[in-house]
């Protein structure tokens, strides 16, 4: 009996992208890697999906900057893209919400190359399901998987009160999957094994091991611009340049925010007071 072929899988990595950096970038090369070396996948896209403005995190520039920067620093790859949708919405959207439109872009886009006309209908269909299995990405081997992609930092961040809602965790994890980068000091395995949310869904949990140590953080970045450092070989020479002509990063930017609470804990925890 013939071993099936490999699955087709979609990478999807969200967040504040502010700015992008070549870790960023590196993560996907690695996802891809690991994913492809199992034999059980083949990576055939990469996509970056940048927050709103309305998520109100402290120092977060202007979304059309930072969906731009990203489009800059995509050009050259291949297989990696920038998506929009996301960073155009009026009001914040949890992870779970943007993971649903692209998987539904996704089997949209499947069912235009097969020239079958009831898009509408399945893609009504599928966002109307209330319930779901691990297993339903299964069903039909030949539609592509689509994966979370983050680090550690992430996966982590499950665990913060107000921060994710459980039943989110589990629909991201357990009917998509989630592809984890490991960074120094962090043990993503040992914290799947501490969470009985991960550990249930844990096959769907890919941990790729970054032997290459590298904790280039946004962070660090525009704390070297804000001081007037370089920055360079840490960001694509197109996004320093872009964030050079349009004056990006400085002591006044980085106070944005700085007195507002971030979208997720102003949501969540008026849910549970109300």
């Amino acid at each position: 009996m013939e071993d099936p072929s490999p699955s087709k899988v979609v990478l999807l990595a969200c967040g504040s992208f502010n700015p992008i950096t070549n870790m960023h970038l590196r993560m996907f090369e690695l996802a891809r890697d690991h994913l492809e070396d199992t034999g059980q996948y083949r990576v055939i896209k990469g996509i970056i999906s940048p927050v709103g403005d309305a998520y109100k995190k402290k120092g977060l520039i202007e979304s059309c900057h930072r969906v731009e920067m990203v489009r800059l620093a995509t050009e050259s790859s291949g297989w990696i893209t920038v998506d929009s949708w996301e960073s155009q919405q009026s009001e914040w959207l949890e992870t779970v919400k943007v993971v649903r439109h692209h998987y539904e872009e996704i089997i949209a886009a499947e069912h235009n190359k097969d020239d079958v006309d009831t898009v509408k209908h399945a893609k009504k269909r599928r966002i109307e399901e209330k319930r779901f299995e691990s297993s339903d990405q299964n069903k039909k081997r030949d539609a592509p998987h689509l994966m979370l992609l983050c680090g550690a930092d992430v996966l982590e961040s499950f665990e913060t009160p107000n921060l994710w809602k459980k039943e989110d965790i589990a629909e991201i994890v357990g009917r998509y999957g989630l592809v984890c980068i490991t960074r120094s000091g962090g043990d993503p395995h040992k914290f799947i094994n501490q969470s009985d949310e991960l550990w249930k869904y844990r096959t769907n949990i890919h941990v790729v091991h970054e032997w290459v140590t590298n904790d280039i953080s946004a962070t660090h970045v525009r704390r070297a611009l804000r001081r007037g450092r370089s920055v360079r070989y840490l960001l694509p020479d197109s996004v320093i340049s872009y964030i050079q002509e349009h004056g990006l990063y400085s002591a006044e930017s980085e106070q944005k925010n700085a007195d507002v609470i971030l979208a997720p804990f102003q949501r969540y925890s008026e849910a549970s007071t109300s």
